[in-house]
């Protein structure tokens, strides 16, 4: 078969992704509030998307390279592949806002308005909110001989704005400011909930900033940039430096992306495309609202439960003390429906402990206000042993890493940013205690990260254990991370770039083998994402020998299943729901004794190669039975789950009679 049949490109499979996201918002089973939220989501993935990807591959064009990349593609073929898909999402995207969701919207009396739409008392708090507010922060900018095209940052949204004086034309740039939201409401009667959007509101007042001249035209628009940074590890004396002075090239990086309102003159068009050196036949014209990611802020502020998924409150995992309860029994959390407080706790408890002599951890992402980053600190100034390792290069939060590394350092802790050429993206966390005369270590591992804000909406499992085994190994892993030792056999983890590719590979022969002794060759296997081209030919090759593969796979998927003499044997589905599916889940049935993993890695080649991840077994046979329950779970969903076609794309599962949606049942089967 040719390449591109066996594979489906990784960023065509990521724009099916974001499609599913999309129809989440379109599915009218869905409370009005979480459909918009949805919308806000394909939003801030498809801007990702463009600053990563789309310039990724504007690159490749622009640098001459004309050869086809691993999954059958060529660039200009990719390129313009990509620029279809992604304008006719954009497209489906306005119809679904400008559509259903706004009459949703409105039918409960939730309204985003025009400043003139406004009655009088509304029209009159508003104008107040420009003259206190905005008015005074807004800076118009001049694009002349002596004011060169202003350096507008990605997602910057500003008007470009064509004045006229005495005949001669100019042109001025007003951003849209950042240090006050886009959404603004409106106080007003009885039960509505009336908003307005700031650049409205500062597009009826334009004419306030150009006094003594005529507005000829007006036209708001929203560039994003490459965010791609390119630094040299291997030639980085500090790669701390190297990073911040990376970043502080992003701001003014080649635009990928310029979206324009609907009706933006040819000649303003053109003058704005030569100020930002953009292609003007590529811009995008939206018929509505740019950079709907304010629609987050609206599904959270409108105070109507009712429009809401129900909440619930996590389950709490009972114990006094939380060493305690590991040196009782390994056990697990599974967040959001467990609470992530354990793993808070674990750390609060290990900075206050007189006994914890030290805690090794590493941080990936993490949110504002975290209370493990304070748990470090305040350990540190309790004189105890604190390292964290900061994966500094960490996409999108790098200047948030390295402003946690600075103040880590201020409190004592040793931070170790990273190693170069490589991401450290595994999830650990190592606290040394002494006991009854002896050193006792106790572990958590997790397939997801630090992070208690995103612990409320993505599914993780994090474990716990006092195994000796494991301890010996996650110390081992944090002395290969932070000096010189090189990875010696390990009994409880396996770690990329070194061994994990070729552990899944014997794993996955062994049930090829399995198969041709027993006829019970089984694999199946839960993750964000399939994207390695050698994983994905070994698969095939098991699914060619009998073995039956089922696989849960979120977001990109390159694998094509069901098709005869390839894949006949592979099943693929995918769920997006209310929350993110973010936990890896590996079985293999080992001829009836089957075997279970958890991982930090999906099986994309950055993963297996240019990360280091850990892959740890569960042997307990209460949790590996649970972990297969939460298995045999997901894949009795017919309400989120799609299952992928041979046809490269996505549609639903069909089943007669009621449907069942995992994420509702985990909800009420932890918390009944």
């Amino acid at each position: 078969m040719d390449t591109a049949e066996k594979f489906i490109h990784r960023d065509l499979s990521w724009l099916e992704f974001n499609r599913r996201v999309l129809e989440e918002a379109m599915d009218e089973r869905n409370p009005v509030l979480e459909r918009t939220k949805f919308l806000a989501i394909f939003t801030s993935n498809l801007d990702e998307f463009f600053m990563v990807r789309m310039s990724g591959a504007r690159k490749l064009l622009a640098s001459g390279y004309n050869k086809r990349d691993q999954f059958g593609f060529y660039p200009q073929q990719l390129f313009t592949e990509i620029k279809t898909r992604s304008d006719e999402l954009v497209k489906k995207f306005y119809e679904v806002y400008e559509g259903s969701i706004k009459q949703a919207l409105e039918a409960h009396k939730i309204f985003i308005k025009k400043p003139a739409n406004l009655d009088p008392d509304q029209k009159k708090y508003v104008q107040r909110f420009f003259d206190s507010t905005l008015y005074p922060i807004i800076t118009p900018m001049a694009v002349d001989g002596g004011h060169p095209f202003p350096v507008l940052p990605s997602r910057t949204i500003a008007f470009a704005v064509d004045i006229v004086r005495s005949d001669m034309r100019h042109l001025a740039i007003i951003p849209i400011p950042k240090s006050v939201p886009r959404l603004l409401r409106v106080p007003a009667d009885g039960e509505e909930s009336v908003y307005i959007l700031t650049e409205s509101l500062i597009k009826e007042n334009l004419s306030q900033f150009f006094k003594g001249y005529e507005i000829q035209a007006a036209s708001l628009f929203r560039v994003l940039r490459d965010s791609e940074l390119e630094i040299d590890e291997g030639f980085a004396p500090d790669l701390l430096k190297a990073l911040e002075k990376e970043l502080k090239k992003r701001p003014s990086a080649k635009a990928v992306y310029l979206q324009m309102e609907k009706g933006t003159s040819p000649e303003l068009l053109a003058v704005l495309c030569n100020g930002i050196d953009f292609p003007k036949e590529e811009a995008v014209f939206a018929s509505s609202d740019l950079d709907l990611t304010f629609l987050y802020d609206l599904s959270f502020s409108t105070d109507r439960p009712q429009l809401r998924s129900p909440s619930f409150t996590p389950a709490r995992i009972p114990y006094d003390n939380i060493f305690d309860k590991i040196k009782e029994e390994d056990f697990i959390v599974h967040v959001p429906y467990q609470s992530f407080l354990p793993t808070c706790e674990f750390i609060a408890a290990a900075a206050k402990d007189p006994d914890v002599l030290a805690i090794k951890m590493t941080l990936y992402r993490t949110n504002e206000d975290s209370a493990i980053i304070k748990a470090l600190m305040e350990a540190a100034k309790n004189r105890k042993q604190v390292t964290v390792v900061v994966e500094i290069k960490a996409r999108f939060e790098e200047e948030k890493n390295i402003q946690w590394s600075r103040d880590l350092e201020m409190a004592g802790c040793h931070v170790i940013y990273g190693i170069a050429g490589l991401k450290i993206h595994s999830k650990m966390a190592l606290v040394v205690r002494k006991e009854e005369g002896r050193i006792r270590r106790y572990v958590h591992l997790s397939t997801g990260n630090y992070n208690e804000k995103t612990a409320h909406i993505y599914t993780d499992i994090g474990f716990f254990t006092v195994n000796d085994d494991f301890a010996r190994d996650i110390a081992d892993v944090f002395n290969v991370i932070t000096g010189y030792s090189l990875p010696s056999p390990w009994k409880r983890v396996i770690s990329s770039p070194h061994d994990l590719r070729k552990y899944f590979f014997d794993l996955i022969d062994k049930e090829i083998q399995a198969q041709a002794d027993h006829k019970n060759g089984l694999i199946i296997a839960k993750l964000n994402a399939l994207e390695d081209t050698q994983m994905i030919e070994k698969l095939y090759a098991a699914s060619n020998a009998g073995v039956k593969i089922r696989l849960i796979v979120r977001g990109i998927c390159c694998l094509v299943p069901g098709v005869a003499g390839l894949s006949e044997n592979i099943e693929v589905r995918s769920i997006v729901g209310r929350f993110l599916e973010h936990s890896r889940i590996f079985y293999f049935n080992n001829n009836g004794n089957g075997r279970l993993f958890l991982s930090s890695a999906d099986w994309m080649t950055r993963n297996f190669d240019r990360r280091i991840e850990l892959l740890f077994e569960i042997t307990k046979r209460e949790i590996k039975s649970h972990m297969q329950f939460i298995l045999d779970t997901y894949f009795k969903d017919t309400r989120k789950a799609r299952m992928l076609k041979a046809n490269h794309h996505y549609g639903p599962i069909k089943k007669e009679g009621e449907t069942f949606e995992a994420q509702e049942y985990f909800i009420n089967h932890y918390t009944r």
